[in-house]
């Protein structure tokens, strides 16, 4: 394995294969993500998880499955991705919008990039035995007949940064309605000092913002109990 920051390891052949993009953070800081703790006020945060548990109306999540002259054509497949999303009215996106504009310079400063456009808000609900398989953000994975991941082929190169809001809380004590347990974000190919993929066990108005190609793959591991909630967008940007 490589070390790619102070405290924060990767796999080599990641490093290794041919990547349309592979947007980094500077290698001196301590880590290659950048993990924005109360981005979100808990009453926000409250506020967000009460309008889903209440609302009616939600929409199955689809995976990015081809490319047809530049347009991503999605589709639902639930061995890949079991989730469902919800709209936020747009008392609480204003909300979101805000402290994302408070934060807005220090991620452009982090990842050395003007951001530009983004995805609207997607509000993903995790319940009991959901999930989210390996998967980049910008890219399909392509796996030989052994499984082995032979490369990636971009399918959304407009996305360069990624955005991960927690509205609710990991916890490994048990639930208490708006808590969850498993449903951590795994970071496949980031590695520790011990060779351990990195995990992430938010609290509640944590934000984490990573780049959205291969080196950043990730999976949302099973939520074994309670109720996992959090903001997703994708980036336009351009790159210092």
């Amino acid at each position: 394995m490589k070390q790619i920051s102070n405290n924060v390891f990767c796999e080599d052949f990641i490093l290794d294969i041919d990547l349309a993009t592979r947007l980094m953070p500077n290698a001196y800081f301590d880590y290659p993500y950048l993990l924005i703790e109360n981005f979100l006020p808990t009453p926000v945060c409250e506020a967000i998880t009460a309008y889903t548990i209440e609302a009616t109306e939600a929409e199955t999540a689809k995976v990015k499955s081809r490319r047809l002259h530049s347009i991503v054509d999605p589709s639902v497949d639930e061995s890949i991705r079991k989730t469902v999303i919800y709209t936020l009215p747009q008392t609480l996106l204003v909300e979101y919008d805000k402290s994302f504009k408070k934060h807005q310079q220090e991620i452009e400063d982090y990842f050395r990039i003007a951001l530009t456009l983004a995805t609207t808000v997607q509000v993903l609900e995790y319940t009991k035995g959901d999930f989210y398989a390996k998967h980049a953000d910008d890219s399909n994975e392509l796996v030989d007949k052994a499984g082995d991941t032979v490369g990636f082929v971009q399918v959304a190169p407009q996305r360069k940064l990624s955005t991960v809001l927690f509205a609710s809380s990991h916890s490994s004590e048990g639930t208490d309605g708006v808590s969850f347990e498993g449903g951590e974000l795994v970071f496949n190919y980031l590695l520790d000092a011990a060779g351990e993929s990195i995990k992430i066990f938010p609290k509640a108005g944590d934000m984490i913002v990573f780049p959205s190609n291969p080196i950043y793959s990730h999976e949302v591991m099973p939520v074994t109990q309670g109720y996992r909630l959090s903001l997703v967008q994708w980036h336009n940007g351009i790159v210092a």
